[in-house]
């Protein structure tokens, strides 16, 4: 069975070595020494991963993330592309899970910061992966939506979300849907049909992930 998670870690470390830490990303304000050290906390400090989500936390997890941020490079993204087993979300039982979404957005959030990218052909098994996460961020990021969106995937499924009213059709592969979802619209290769207003609102709204 192909993992999936593993190969977008290993595609991301890669590439941050090649790029260096200063390298941007989609990540607001956040070079590449940034976006690494976000990861290690998440899977290797459990203590501090809270404030990724909890805005009670956020305070000691990014002054931890900083600390973590001042590893040297090498040192640093090694500690991305090599998880440790115990961590409750890198241990081979979760690992596709709850690695595959993540480390495919952030992979992409570094390979679109730069000018000149272009999509990946992404293998059917993964773009299949990545519809259940990417259906959830819909219902997730559109459940008070002001229309309802239909989101379609052709090929690997659609669902209907949002308050009711006009009518919007979002369709893309899954993975440009994952982007898409997730807050990285501008550069989420997407296609928006339906009435003006609602569908600028769609392009711009802050979802975030």
């Amino acid at each position: 069975m192909p993992r999936y998670a593993r190969s977008e870690r290993e595609a991301l470390a890669d590439l941050m070595l090649e790029l260096g830490p200063d390298a941007p990303t989609l990540n607001e304000g956040w070079t590449t020494r940034d976006l690494a050290a976000h990861l290690v906390v998440r899977e290797r400090r459990p203590d501090a991963a809270g404030g990724i989500v909890l805005p009670p936390l956020r305070g000691y997890g990014e002054r931890v993330r900083l600390r973590v941020a001042a590893l040297p490079w090498a040192d640093l993204v090694g500690r991305v592309r090599r998880p440790p087993l115990w961590s409750p979300l890198s241990n081979p039982l979760t690992d596709e899970l709850a690695n595959t979404l993540e480390f495919f957005i952030h992979h992409e959030d570094v390979r679109r910061a730069r000018s000149g990218w272009l999509p990946r052909n992404l293998p059917a098994g993964l773009q299949g992966r990545l519809w259940k996460p990417a259906g959830l961020l819909a219902r997730r990021a559109l459940r008070r939506f002001p229309a309802d969106v239909l989101v379609q995937a052709p090929g690997y499924g659609e669902l209907t979300v949002g308050r009711g009213g006009d009518r919007l059709r979002l369709v893309g592969a899954p993975g440009e849907l994952a982007l898409f979802l997730s807050g990285r619209q501008r550069v989420a290769r997407v296609q928006i049909d339906g009435p003006t207003a609602p569908a600028d609102r769609l392009r711009t709204a802050r979802f975030g992930f």
